[in-house]
């Protein structure tokens, strides 16, 4: 997308893809969490941090993104 156009359509597009990002990246933590997801050669319980890591720190951005906008 070119810089500095913020149509509907380019709006539209960057919230699709954030909120993609947000799901995937929840998906992606809850699954280290609940140890469906695993790292070869790393530890279970270092996974399991990681995974809160990513949770905790998609929903602080989720909050700040929408303060943001506000």
């Amino acid at each position: 997308m070119a810089k500095g156009k913020s149509g509907p359509i380019s709006t539209l597009i960057s919230l699709a893809v954030w909120l993609t990002g947000v799901l995937v990246s929840l998906a992606v933590g809850f699954g280290m969490i609940a140890e469906t997801l695993a790292v070869p050669y790393i530890p279970v319980i270092v996974t399991v941090i990681a995974g809160w890591i990513v949770v905790v720190l998609t929903i602080v951005s989720v909050v700040l993104a929408i303060i943001d906008r506000v």
